[in-house]
């Protein structure tokens, strides 16, 4: 038993280092944005089920209800308000909907990369991801002066990053040019 209370310490902190530290922040909900391709299930109703493109403005065309806008909005409002237009239109009773996308819009990565350009979002991107799908940094660029401009953020802000920040779709990342 005096061997056990002995390495008792040492067994707690190694016990405690495995733990995950529960992050400050929760990620705020995904909002739907141009290009996002969403798969929507009514169900019960087949015909009214598909799948649908947010066009440059915003909206997505859907049968019955017509145009609908749900960008800037998360799928869980976005399943309500065309649940909600379908019972209000008279078309269903207590209709039951599901969204899910299936291609989130692009990401932008611009600057001293190899190949700048517009490139898939995947989930759990970093810039480093982002940066190695682009082909590397050129030997021009300053990896420590990196910034993110937010596809969500109305004011358009720049912030700066670390080759760990987190990526969303169509964030556009700009690498800038060192001067010497």
């Amino acid at each position: 038993m005096l061997r056990i209370a002995r390495y008792f310490p040492l067994f707690l902190l190694l016990f405690l280092s495995l733990v995950p530290v529960a992050q400050a922040q929760a990620p705020a909900a995904y909002t739907l944005g141009p290009g996002d391709r969403l798969r929507v299930v009514v169900f019960g109703e087949d015909d009214l089920s598909g799948e649908f493109e947010v066009d440059g403005t915003g909206f997505i065309s859907f049968k019955l209800v017509g145009r609908l806008e749900v960008g800037g909005r998360s799928l869980q409002q976005t399943e309500a308000i065309l649940s909600q237009s379908l019972k209000n239109g008279g078309y269903l009773v207590d209709p039951k909907i599901s969204i899910e996308v299936l291609n989130f819009r692009p990401f932008f990565i611009l600057g001293e990369v190899e190949k700048r350009g517009q490139y898939p979002y995947v989930n759990g991107m970093t810039v480093a991801n982002a940066v190695a799908i682009a082909g590397g940094y050129t030997y021009r660029a300053t990896k420590n002066r990196v910034t993110v401009q937010r596809f969500a953020d109305p004011q358009k802000r720049e912030q700066t990053a670390t080759e760990d920040t987190a990526i969303l779709p169509g964030d556009i990342i700009r690498v800038p040019e060192r001067f010497f």
